[in-house]
């Protein structure tokens, strides 16, 4: 049985939303976390570029919406996380469940990658999604 959560990403105060991006990303895929890298999947972005497309996705979106929201209250992407039973289910399998899940939540509306780690005894999965739908 998987165990799933989600939570809101920030933005931070002092720093660009395109550095939070990068550096929570960044670590999402972490080469020695995902089988350097074959353990990261994107809808709607690619994996090596998300952190930057999803930057032009909120620059969309606050530009056709003229939404601003004081750093500690703009949600600038979300993170889906899930963790498997040791020996329940493959990497791969387990990057293919999450991927399904990220496309009933995000409706197949929002960008996301998804990220299975297997650096700890449990696999589990990374999903961070886009906060806002795209504009366009």
């Amino acid at each position: 049985m998987a165990i799933s959560k989600i939570k809101p990403r920030y933005a931070i105060e002092g720093r660009s939303i395109a550095t939070v991006l990068a550096d929570r990303i960044d670590y999402d895929k972490n080469p020695e976390k995902t089988n350097c890298g074959l353990l990261v999947t994107g809808y709607q972005c690619s994996p090596d570029t998300a952190w930057q497309e999803f930057v032009v996705s909120k620059q969309i979106y606050t530009a056709t919406t003229g939404r601003r929201r004081a750093p500690d209250k703009d949600v600038i992407s979300y993170l889906l996380m899930q963790s498997f039973k040791p020996g329940t289910i493959t990497p791969e399998d387990a990057n293919k469940l999450g991927y399904k899940i990220a496309m009933e939540f995000t409706r197949d509306e929002h960008q996301f990658i998804v990220a299975t780690h297997i650096d700890k005894h449990h696999i589990h999965n990374v999903r961070p999604d886009r906060a806002m739908r795209k504009a366009v």
